[in-house]
């Protein structure tokens, strides 16, 4: 029997890493990516190239803490790294793809789990949620060295509660055209679930945002809107003005306002439960053609989730 013809099993992954030495997660010719060295470390244990399909692809620079890829293996390379022990094959799988990237040097990408699901899990369209922070130390925060690598640096005082008050006037099903880099075929619509900027116990902004999906450069961009609000160069309406603007037809918008990728991580991916999860993809792949200024179907570039 050929491996083509073999039945598969799916794996859910779960993984963090640091984003500082990435050249983002997508897979690129010549250049340090998150996907090239996970799926370099699949080949090393599985005999043969593996692809893998991510929740969410994150750009140059950009870190995750919770991160969730699926892939699919034939039952023969199960067997073989399962080989003798009593190990599942999601244990078997983590515990051998966590020392084919210490061969190849990859100490800053860790592997939380991994474990066998249905085919009908997608580690893209059954997305219900993704959630990212940003973190910005200002004149008033403590900024711990430790932390540097993923908090960003603002020279100007921010004010948090007009940031905050403004987050709160862009919440729900817009179209984020203002704060968003468009691509071709792809639509700028999308519910925002959560936006709140605190600070922290040393003063440190964070700001928490939750969506269905971000466009590319979304969530750097409204952090750049919301810093503008920070230090009053923009009234606490602007970006909800600029996002009632898009929504009216007008495509003159100004210059975007995108913040350095390394305050930026991704913390988390909500799933529904797994009886949910064939209905929830085929949801996601036929949503967008629905909504209002819709373009075709995005197809893989473009949604659920681009590079933020």
């Amino acid at each position: 029997m050929s491996a083509e013809a073999e039945s598969r099993r799916r794996i859910r992954l779960d993984l963090g890493y640091r984003g500082t030495d990435f050249h983002g997660w997508a897979r690129q010719p010549e250049a340090r990516t998150v996907q090239g060295l996970i799926e370099a470390g699949l080949e090393m244990i599985c005999g043969t190239p593996v692809r893998t399909v991510v929740a969410g692809r994150t750009d140059a620079g950009v870190h995750a803490r919770r991160q969730v890829v699926h892939l699919d293996i034939t039952d023969a390379i199960a067997t073989r790294l399962i080989g003798r022990s009593d190990r599942t094959v999601g244990d078997a799988l983590a515990a051998r793809l966590r020392g084919a990237l210490r061969h190849l040097g990859a100490d800053d990408i860790v592997v939380h789990a991994a474990s066998e699901v249905d085919a009908a899990f997608d580690a893209r369209f059954a997305a219900v949620s993704r959630r990212y922070t940003y973190r910005i130390a200002d004149p008033g925060s403590f900024l711990d060295p430790l932390a540097a690598g993923h908090t960003t640096v603002s020279k100007e005082r921010l004010d948090s509660a007009a940031m905050h008050t403004a987050a709160q006037e862009i919440l729900g099903l817009h179209d984020f055209l203002p704060f968003c880099k468009p691509r071709p075929e792809s639509t700028t619509i999308r519910t925002l679930l959560e936006c709140s900027v605190t600070r922290d116990a040393e003063g440190i902004i964070v700001i928490d945002l939750r969506a269905d999906a971000f466009c590319h450069h979304m969530v750097r961009a409204l952090v750049g809107g919301l810093m503008k609000v920070g230090t009053g160069a923009w009234p606490a309406t602007r970006p909800a003005e600029l996002i009632a603007r898009a929504e009216a037809g007008d495509t003159d918008l100004g210059p975007m306002f995108v913040t350095p990728a390394h305050g930026l991580v991704m913390e988390h991916v909500e799933y529904p439960p797994p009886r949910e999860w064939r209905a929830r993809a085929e949801r996601t792949r036929a949503r967008r053609d629905t909504e209002p200024g819709a373009g075709p179907d995005p197809g893989a570039d473009a949604s659920p989730d681009a590079s933020v």
